[in-house]
């Protein structure tokens, strides 16, 4: 399978720089904790970390609701945050958001442990997917419904590792 670049190595990195500027000013004096929703999310987390002057503190949850290229629509959790986030500031980290049924599971589950605030920050939106609104504090890209692989995102745990991101044709 030919795999073609749809957002390249610098638009990527330019992107994110400009996102945890944002996310910087936004949360100016404030303790920040960034949510990863792994795996898909680690290098786009990592990298917007990795911009931030002040201290952002990681968390990861592992939820499942993919098999293969589809949603099954079942929400799972696998592996929990570790430490409380009461009374904290939040940005739950997603490599993509397409239905809006996972992120709208998580922001009911961790509202329940009452942080401060709870907002989300996505590498890529597919809008055209969406089931549930949701709204999205802070995306990289808007894309269209392409099934979508490298910078995180994978085939059956293939392809994470490119350094962009790309489709199949």
């Amino acid at each position: 399978m030919e795999i073609n670049v749809l957002i390249n190595k610098s638009r990527l990195e330019k992107r994110i720089e400009e996102l945890a500027k944002q996310i910087e000013k936004d949360y100016e004096g404030k303790n920040l904790i960034f949510i990863g929703i792994l795996k898909g999310s680690v290098m786009f987390m990592t990298e917007l970390a990795k911009n931030i002057k002040s201290n952002v503190e990681m968390e990861f949850m592992d939820v499942s609701s993919y098999e293969g290229t589809e949603s099954t629509g079942n929400i799972k959790i696998n592996s929990d945050i570790r430490n409380s986030i009461k009374g904290k500031d939040v940005i739950i980290v997603e490599d993509i958001i397409d239905t809006g049924r996972t992120l709208t599971f998580l922001i009911d589950y961790l509202k329940q442990k009452e942080p401060n605030s709870l907002k989300i920050a996505t590498m890529l939106s597919k809008p055209s997917r969406r089931i549930l609104e949701l709204n999205v504090d802070y995306i990289g890209f808007s894309i269209n419904d392409e099934f979508v692989v490298g910078y995180g995102l994978d085939y059956n745990e293939k392809y994470r590792n490119l350094p962009y991101i790309g489709y199949f044709e």
